[in-house]
């Protein structure tokens, strides 16, 4: 009877899969940072081969007795929206006959499971704790159930389920201006620098540890250009490397991030200070567009102006020689950049050495202008529309023409 009752229910499940909308995978979405993204995964309904396996293990075991006994070690009670939170699960497997142990996550809608691959940890005789981080992106999410099944030689020796807890959604920081998206038990900055980045803006590097949080999300708003140069994840702590390209003129900056242990929001606060020993290296980066140049065009223009009228009105060889090195000077310094491209995966540099901070990498091969060279680095110039975006690479990620 049983098998008739599972060969009913896969029957069931086919057909209101095939009546979802084909839209329905817009609503999924995916963690993109911190951990593998080859290793998250969306909860899903359970396949028809587990169900296959179900039946074959019903069949041959009903009167054996249960060995697999779940239960919920830790379990949230309210979420918000992006929130990386823990579920901790508890096995207690009586039986000794089995070489694995394989955890699955299904009903589930709008859920992703950060660690599907996470590894049982015995704590004690036949008593294991597996931690799964998950995080909800929509409000209409189910949480899944888990089921734990044990095999030996491949074969299904016995599976549990445990339904899930109820848990509360909302979503916070909406009507905030300065949130950064991050919900954090601590957050602290390390170190942040300001440097010179072109005439016109500054490029700032922050150096962010958090516990229990979601750097993966850090944005602020109102910054056009601004990304990730680094994240190291080794929960419950993090790590971020973040620039943010500002303004000249930009003396502070300021975010907020929510505090789950404090339950409250708490502002930070970074002054914006340009490190002078930075000027020689950063200062007038694209020199084909730095103030200094434009007056050193002008001024040979103009000599070379005032040489020519002056030879054509003398006839003196020492004004036609005058006239034409100024030509030559004017020729020089109105020669544009060389071009090259710079390899998909290259990294881009704020500082021409080994240990300058990384505030890029390129996710496809890009023409830039060739500044200067200074040793194993060159000076590059990558036009975005309206503007530039500045810095060096190593010699060897550029393509020779």
């Amino acid at each position: 009877m049983k098998s008739i009752f599972y060969l009913l229910l896969i029957s069931v499940l086919l057909f209101a899969n095939e009546s979802e909308p084909q839209n329905s995978s817009e609503f999924i979405k995916k963690e993109s940072s911190v951990f593998d993204t080859s290793n998250s995964i969306q909860a899903e309904e359970l396949k028809t081969s587990y169900f296959e396996e179900i039946i074959n293990y019903e069949s041959k075991n009903d009167l054996k007795e249960k060995n697999i006994y779940l239960s919920y070690k830790s379990f949230p009670q309210n979420i918000f929206k992006n929130q990386r939170f823990e579920i901790i699960l508890k096995a207690i497997i009586t039986a000794d006959d089995y070489d694995k142990i394989e955890t699955r996550f299904i009903n589930s809608k709008n859920m992703n499971v950060l660690n599907p691959e996470s590894s049982w940890e015995e704590i004690e005789d036949k008593t294991f704790e597996n931690k799964f981080y998950f995080k909800a992106y929509e409000d209409s999410f189910v949480m899944p159930t888990f089921q734990v099944a044990i095999y030996k030689n491949l074969e299904l020796i016995e599976v549990q389920n445990i339904a899930p807890q109820e848990v509360a959604f909302s979503e916070i920081g909406k009507n905030i201006n300065n949130f950064s998206s991050v919900i954090a038990k601590d957050l602290v900055i390390n170190a942040h620098k300001t440097k010179q980045y072109n005439n016109d803006e500054l490029i700032t590097i922050m150096d962010i540890n958090a516990v229990e949080s979601n750097l993966e999300d850090f944005a602020i708003k109102g910054v056009e250009e601004q990304g990730i140069s680094k994240i190291d994840d080794n929960y419950p702590e993090q790590n971020l490397l973040y620039y943010l390209v500002l303004p000249v003129h930009t003396k502070k900056l300021d975010f907020s991030y929510y505090n789950s242990f404090e339950k409250k929001f708490i502002t930070i606060k970074i002054p914006i200070v340009l490190e002078n020993e930075l000027v020689s290296t950063q200062t007038d980066l694209n020199p084909n567009k730095s103030n200094i140049l434009l007056y050193k065009r002008v001024a040979l223009g103009g000599l070379f102006a005032l040489f020519l009228i002056i030879y054509i009105w003398k006839r003196k060889k020492i004004y036609l020689i005058l006239t034409l090195i100024a030509c030559v000077g004017l020729l020089i310094y109105s020669i544009p950049n060389k071009t090259s491209t710079l390899k998909k995966d290259s990294y881009i540099y704020i500082l021409p050495t080994k240990k300058s901070t990384i505030f890029q990498k390129t996710n496809k091969d890009y023409l830039v202008e060739v500044s200067i060279k200074r040793g194993d680095f060159v000076k590059i110039i990558v036009e975005q529309g309206d503007k530039s975006m500045i810095g060096w690479v190593k010699e060897d990620d550029l393509n020779k023409n």
